[in-house]
């Protein structure tokens, strides 16, 4: 038999065996590690998709929670799991973007380590100021806080987190020089701004969508593409000050390297009829997230070009990770 004639043999059997073996798996339960505490955002996001996802794959889901290492700890656990399909990773854009610059002792490649499943949720940031603040648009509030100089300060949720990284790629983008104050957390970086310590900040929208709503705080812009649902009056940065600033919060399911294809189509199959079942999208929704899916190679070709965007924005910022 000819080479050729054998090839175009073994192709069909090698398309057979895929088959058969993405129809035989699951054969016992799955792993969600998640890389942060049991019961915060990320956490809930993790529940209510292991638990659609486990009816359509039948298998259960069990969700493992690995804090420690700002999200590197859990993340590391998940890059170097036997690519089989049984372990699975909730990544986002501290553990598979910044923490690969901010964090030189990361364990793991992002890019490398991990076979993207999809993109599942993001949660804007939205630029809020206390009411004080003489700037009732974005545009007013550049020119305004330009005149200010190095007097304005901005409150983050920490060092090296996402609201500071947001507000440091708005200031090299737009040249302010607003002082950074970091915060352990957004409760006392809200409270702060609250009482008008700070004037300033990029916050996740349901850390501050109350004090919005009650005039507590002004909204500014939002730091996603398009405008957000609950404040549809809000511009984007986007549309406003800086054409293709986006500083969205992501969150994203993953695999080991080298996990078969077929598994991962099966997983992104799974995750994107869990994100469309009402009931979970609900739960989702009401935890802050939007809920934004996407195909494998789509979120493969996100995390490259964020792990560089935010590598740029730490390096001309001198963030540190805490």
């Amino acid at each position: 038999m000819s080479v050729s004639r054998r090839v175009a043999f073994a192709l069909p059997l090698l398309a057979f065996a895929a088959y058969a073996r993405a129809e035989a798996w699951p054969t016992k339960p799955l792993r969600l590690v998640v890389p942060y505490p049991a019961g915060g955002p990320t956490d809930v996001l993790a529940r209510a998709l292991a638990a659609k996802m486990g009816e359509g794959l039948g298998q259960q889901i069990v969700v493992d929670n690995k804090p420690g290492g700002a999200g590197n700890i859990g993340s590391d656990i998940g890059a170097k799991a036997a690519p089989d399909g049984y372990t699975l990773t909730m990544g986002n854009n501290a553990t598979h973007a910044t923490n690969q610059t901010l964090i030189p002792a990361t364990p793991f490649d992002a890019s490398k380590d991990f076979a993207a499943i999809g993109l599942t949720t993001t949660v804007t940031h939205v630029l809020v100021v206390h009411p004080d603040v003489p700037a009732k648009t974005i545009q007013e509030f550049v020119t305004w806080a330009k005149a200010e100089g190095d007097k304005l300060s901005y409150a983050s949720t920490g060092n090296g987190s996402a609201s500071n990284l947001a507000m440091e790629l708005f200031k090299g983008a737009t040249g302010l020089q607003a002082v950074h104050v970091p915060y352990r957390g957004s409760a006392p970086a809200v409270q702060d701004l609250l009482g008008g310590q700070v004037k300033c900040s990029f916050q996740t929208l349901p850390s501050v969508l109350a004090q919005i709503r009650s005039n507590k705080l002004r909204a500014l812009a939002v730091s996603s593409l398009k405008r957000n649902a609950n404040l549809p009056d809000v511009p984007t940065v986007d549309e406003t000050v800086v054409k293709g600033f986006q500083a969205d919060a992501w969150f994203g399911l993953f695999a080991p390297a080298r996990t078969p294809d077929d598994i991962v189509a099966r997983l992104n199959a799974e995750m994107l009829k869990a994100l469309k079942d009402p009931a979970t999208a609900e739960v989702i929704v009401k935890a802050g997230f939007d809920i934004t899916p996407s195909k494998p190679a789509e979120l493969a070709d996100f995390v490259a070009v964020e792990i560089v965007k935010w590598a740029k924005v730490v390096k001309d910022s001198g963030a540190k990770a805490e």
